[in-house]
């Protein structure tokens, strides 16, 4: 099981730095950190699951808005795709072979359902990363065609007011045009593992969750350097003190050039790790 496991990371790693990467791939690569059993024939299913559901689109609906309105009537209509403020609670809700089994899910993985499916008809579709709410958009973000539509509300159409509250009602402050820049394959992936992370952490006996999600965010070929300390806490909340301790010292030794107080706190919290031992 640990050789498996090593080499779906291994296979992980491979396509985040692949030059095009396969999102559907990889959140199923995730999925399968979750649910062992998943194994490459699940992992297949699950795509060949997206393909049928693409076999089912009209073809080459026309104009964004028409593509948006043709995805909503297959996924949300049809299909039952979307989601409801019990999905948070459900580490399933992240997993995509749950979400394309269950058609519940959270909002990103929900986007990613319909991403994958619109970009297999060859829809001009991408995701939007708005701030504590994924939705998807068609058409070029810097024309007056684009269209943004909510897969967790079975795909409804976006006025420019419903955006302007989904981000006013996260963040208090008003849209700004940035946050409809597409979001690349590896910063939704990104995405996917902070809310894995976010739900495990509310669950102190769930921090092999949180652990293999922080994994995974490190095989990434960006991501933030606070990660590997958050992977030491971990550890020596675990009880993994040595392993811990190590990883606090060498965290320390990345930050000591730019923040030497920060990194003599950190070796503080290494040498307490180990004393933990005693």
């Amino acid at each position: 099981m640990h050789e498996e496991s090593g080499g779906r990371r291994d296979q992980f790693a491979a396509e985040a730095r692949a030059e095009r990467p396969d999102l559907a791939l990889l959140c199923l690569l995730v999925a399968a950190e979750a649910d062992p059993a998943l194994g490459e024939r699940g992992i297949d299913e699950a795509q060949i699951e997206l393909d049928r559901l693409t076999g089912l689109l009209p073809f080459a609906p026309g104009a964004p808005r028409a593509w948006a309105a043709a995805l909503a009537e297959l996924l949300g209509v049809r299909c039952g795709f979307r989601g409801s403020p019990a999905d948070y609670q459900r580490l399933e809700s992240s997993l995509l072979h749950e979400v394309l089994r269950r058609r519940r899910g959270l909002p990103i993985l929900l986007s990613v359902v319909w991403m994958e499916v619109a970009r297999r008809a060859g829809a001009p579709v991408y995701g939007v990363a708005l701030p504590g709410h994924f939705v998807i958009g068609f058409g070029d973000p810097a024309a007056s065609d684009q269209v943004l539509a909510d897969p967790f509300a079975g795909g409804r159409l976006l006025t420019d007011a419903d955006t302007d509250l989904l981000v006013a009602g996260a963040t208090g402050a008003p849209l700004d045009p940035a946050m409809l820049v597409p979001a690349e394959p590896l910063e939704i992936l990104l995405r996917i593992l902070n809310n894995i992370r976010a739900w495990a952490a509310t669950r102190p006996e769930r921090s092999d969750v949180q652990l293999w999600a922080v994994d995974l965010a490190l095989l990434l070929p960006a991501h933030p350097a606070r990660l590997r300390y958050d992977r030491a806490q971990l550890l020596v909340q675990r009880g993994e003190f040595l392993t811990g301790a190590a990883e606090l010292d060498a965290y320390a030794e990345v930050v000591a050039a730019v923040d030497p107080a920060t990194a003599e706190t950190v070796r503080g919290r290494a040498r307490a790790a180990r004393a933990r031992l005693n």
